[in-house]
């Protein structure tokens, strides 16, 4: 089957709003197995919204469009659809009664218009809402199914994971599974020419890489008639991808990197402390967003300036005048300053240059030391990381996970 998602909205087109809803139904869809061919991105307008429907609708499956469905002039969507298929609109009494509820609870005067959302085109299935106060609903033709959500995210994707997977998953036959192997510590390319005759040979389950932030995700798909056969195809292909990468593999479990980490911590009963310089807190940041961590993280600095450095960590004047804030020696005495202050089991220290400004020839914008300290031991990587400020310190952060996870795992 294939499809294609519509983002409907001109805050779109403007680049007010990103569009992240298109990233993760394409996602959640691949899971499923569900191939998706376009991505469409249009205006709050009537007739391009008709044509663009009207592609989608002579090329795809399954169209999933998001936004338009508020109470405002300018929400067209469900209007524009309606008239589309030639169905009336019709009033669901279960969602007016949830709009006005909706409102009461909150003690908020509800205005009029807000009615408007309890419109839906005759026939469909409505798919209600949780966490707002537009319903999506699902049309059904004789060539295709018409999912149509909100805009917001806090409102699509628990509609999608509660209401629209069990209604697509009908129109599949037999079952797709899909699994994710997480990697750390090795580049996409390095991956696809390791597993060239794996990905060469596959046909059922097939195997998928993709990059995201210093990492490499690998999703493992299979289809079969039914659930035990799928996972027996996907732990087989899991163990030829284990022979070649399993060093790198830090989870198949639906957790990020950080999650992985911080449970390994608290399984081996070690503590963790953070210094930060030119990353400002953005490492401790991913650390405590993990449920949990208050048993595994104890402190965290950022010392940004070189007194600050001095003051907390007790980092050398000397070593800072000879050899700078960003250098092995610096980063060093940050991670033994940091243990002997924090007295935790385990340590992270980050200096760099982040830019656009600061780089010279010696040191060039990217130029991140990154200490770790486990076990007695610390240990400093020089790294070089390209583009601009923010992916700099998001890769330092990437970086400074990898390498304690490297060492506690």
């Amino acid at each position: 089957m294939t499809a294609e998602i519509i983002a409907i909205g001109t805050e779109l087109l403007l680049g007010d709003i990103l569009n992240t809803n298109a990233q993760y139904l394409s996602r959640q869809l691949a899971d499923m197995g569900i191939s998706v061919y376009y991505q469409s991105v249009v205006g709050d307008n009537v007739d391009r919204l008709k044509e663009t429907l009207k592609n989608a609708m002579n090329r795809t499956s399954i169209i999933i469009t998001t936004g338009g469905l508020g109470p405002t002039t300018d929400d067209l969507s469900k209007e524009t659809i309606a008239k589309l298929l030639d169905l009336p609109l019709v009033e669901h009494e279960e969602s007016r009664d949830r709009i006005i509820d909706f409102f009461k609870n909150r003690n908020i005067d509800m205005a009029e218009n807000n009615l408007k959302q309890a419109y839906i085109p005759k026939g469909a299935i409505v798919l209600k809402n949780d966490n707002g106060t537009a319903p999506g609903f699902i049309v059904n033709t004789k060539k295709n199914t018409i999912v149509v959500l909100p805009g917001p995210p806090s409102e699509m994707k628990p509609m999608f994971e509660s209401e629209v997977k069990k209604e697509l998953k009908k129109l599949n036959e037999g079952v797709i599974l899909s699994r994710t192997v997480k990697l750390c510590g090795i580049g996409e390319s390095t991956v696809a020419k390791i597993l060239q005759d794996v990905i060469d040979k596959q046909t059922n389950p097939t195997i998928a890489p993709y990059a995201k932030d210093g990492e490499v995700h690998l999703r493992i798909t299979a289809k079969t008639d039914n659930e035990t056969e799928a996972v027996n195809l996907i732990d087989d292909m899991q163990q030829k991808v284990d022979e070649y990468v399993g060093d790198y593999i830090y989870t198949t479990d639906e957790k990020t990197l950080e999650e992985t980490l911080v449970s390994t911590l608290k399984d081996k009963n070690l503590t963790l402390s953070v210094a930060e310089s030119c990353t400002g807190g953005m490492l401790s940041g991913r650390i405590i967003n993990c449920s949990g961590v208050s048993e595994v993280y104890k402190e965290g600095l950022i010392t940004y300036s070189n007194e600050a450095k001095m003051k907390y960590l007790g980092v050398k004047e000397e070593t800072l005048a000879k050899h700078g804030a960003v250098s092995e020696e610096t980063a060093r005495e940050m991670v033994e300053g940091l243990i002997s202050k924090c007295k935790t089991d385990t340590a992270i220290s980050v200096t760099g240059i982040a830019g656009p400004t600061g780089g010279t020839a010696q040191k060039p914008v990217g130029l991140v030391y990154i200490g770790v300290h486990y076990n007695g031991t610390t240990t400093v990587k020089k790294c070089n990381f390209y583009g601009n400020r923010q992916k700099v310190r998001t890769r330092a952060v990437v970086e400074g996970l990898i390498m304690l996870w490297n060492l506690v795992k």
